[in-house]
């Protein structure tokens, strides 16, 4: 089945509220999500499996705490390719996917091409994994990094107008 774009998905109150119900506590009961957006369970069941079918709703997570798995260094790196193509495009994301520290790669216009994310355990570790992991990637040339003082705001939550 394929998915519907954007344009073609039309949600109710309902299917926003049950959206950001799951967003605060992805372990609420069916039967309490129903309860709070007014439904039987039956059709508040079948709405969040519609969802689920449609890519809506890509998961269930639980958040972690970094700083209690070894991983309270939060750092930004931005990375400039020397050449620009597809294969280079495709070798670079291959590559990307295999470094368990990095959370989330971003192809961003501008002056630098990627934008990484990574938690790590501490200063040692940003060392090699800048020197010896993001500046060895398929044509990586350049980087700036950005090391996190503070955190003042990290969530996951989609803001849904009702």
């Amino acid at each position: 089945m394929r998915k519907k774009t954007t344009a073609e998905r039309i949600f109710d109150k309902i299917d926003l509220k049950i959206l950001q119900l799951l967003q605060n506590n992805g372990r609420i009961s069916l039967t309490d999500l129903a309860e709070k957006v007014g439904l039987s369970t039956t059709p508040c069941t079948e709405r969040v499996r519609r969802l689920e079918r449609e890519g809506v709703i890509e998961g269930y997570f639980a958040r972690l705490n970094p700083h209690m798995l070894s991983a309270s260094l939060l750092v930004f790196v931005e990375i400039k390719l020397s050449a620009k193509s597809g294969d280079i495009f495709d070798a670079f994301r291959r590559e990307v996917q295999n470094i368990p520290e990095i959370l989330e790669c971003h192809l961003v216009s501008g002056e630098f091409d990627y934008l990484i994310k990574a938690r790590i355990p501490d200063m040692s570790m940003y060392r090699e994994l800048l020197g010896n992991i993001l500046l060895k990637l398929p044509a990586a040339n350049e980087s700036r990094s950005y090391v996190v003082m503070e955190e003042i705001k990290e969530t996951l939550s989609l803001a849904i107008q009702e």
